[in-house]
């Protein structure tokens, strides 16, 4: 084989690695407007982009309700990278939300949650949008949705907590091993958790509670706890009677899919 020719087929091979690579990485996501109303996703305590991974796939590909849009990862000192998944061909349906420090305080965590929202509605003109909480995800959905129209960020249209302890985590022998920011906040008697049951929440959002009977970490009294804090015309709940569904369950049940999907789409035919 002549020099000239080994030359050419590394070149080929290179090219051709190069563009694997590229399609292999998320495109930093670019400047557009998108006019539909996105459903935001945030993890709970200790969650990671896993926790609302599996259900997003099937969303997205065994459901087919819509793409998941865009990934936004932010950083232990809040700094936010925001990435396309679908290269701006489509406008997102869903958007998942991942805190790089994920014992963080409420106050943090609201604090990262409301500048990613804030980066939507500057960067992609979103400005209003449902919002989807894992167990701690949910408190601070929850606590978004008090602060957000006063703020002028987006605002909340419908919003669903899976599995929040909103009364706090009752077992004692779960704060003799988490000893975080996050488990001092979700402690029954915390000043957090009294805070956020004493702020009013707006009467024109609609919300949904889904719990289980067999999640040992969030109770179904914490849990449907929030009836306090939710106006009665505005609430919903489902308390699913399944001692075999744990906490981190609830986001892998195809139930718990169909109740997210009838709550939020069932009227929009989508």
């Amino acid at each position: 084989m002549t020099n000239r020719l080994m030359i050419k087929i590394s070149a080929a091979l290179l090219l051709a690695l190069g563009i694997i690579t590229v399609l292999s990485v998320p495109n930093k996501a670019k400047s557009e407007h998108y006019t539909a109303e996105p459903t935001v996703f945030i993890h709970g305590y200790k969650g990671t982009a896993n926790s609302f991974r599996h259900m997003l796939d099937r969303f997205e590909k065994e459901y087919k309700w819509g793409n998941k849009g865009f990934v936004y990862f932010v950083s232990k000192e809040g700094q936010i990278r925001d990435y396309n998944l679908s290269k701006g061909k489509y406008a997102p349906t869903f958007i998942q939300i991942v805190l790089e420090d994920n014992r963080a305080s409420f106050a943090d965590s609201s604090e990262w949650i409301s500048s990613v929202l804030l980066h939507m509605k500057e960067k992609y003109h979103i400005d209003s949008v449902n919002l989807v909480g894992h167990s701690m995800g949910g408190i601070m959905a929850v606590k978004y949705a008090m602060e957000s129209e006063k703020n002028g960020y987006p605002k909340v249209n419908k919003l669903i907590t899976i599995g929040s302890p909103f009364d706090g985590i009752y077992s004692e022998e779960y704060f003799q091993i988490h000893k975080d920011p996050a488990a001092a906040d979700l402690k029954p008697d915390s000043l957090a958790l009294q805070l956020l049951r004493k702020s009013p929440f707006p009467d024109n959002i609609e919300v949904l509670s889904i719990g289980s009977t067999g999640d040992i970490v969030a109770l179904p009294e914490s849990v449907q706890s929030l009836r306090n804090i939710i106006p009665n015309d505005n609430y919903h709940e489902i308390m699913i009677e399944d001692d075999s569904l744990g906490h981190s369950g609830l986001h892998e049940n195809k139930e718990v899919d169909k109740m997210i999907h009838s709550f939020l789409w069932q009227d929009t035919g989508q």
